[in-house]
């Protein structure tokens, strides 16, 4: 993809990406979306907490 570049490893590994600014304002979109998805999958395995426990949680430590 044009204005996209990986960056790798002495292995020739892709260890990072580099978006071009103009690249990512036309693709916010998308990539915010891509982001979610990235979230979404590393937290999968975490544990479920109960909204009345997360209200609890928020109002004991005054965020909510």
């Amino acid at each position: 993809m044009k204005g996209v570049s990986f960056l790798t490893n002495g292995k020739n590994e892709k260890i990072a990406v580099q978006i071009d600014l103009k690249t990512l304002a036309k693709h916010q979109e998308a990539l915010e979306d891509f982001l979610d998805i990235v979230v979404a999958e590393n937290r999968k395995d975490d544990e479920d907490v109960s909204w009345e426990k997360a209200k609890k949680e928020l109002k004991k430590s005054g965020k909510l």
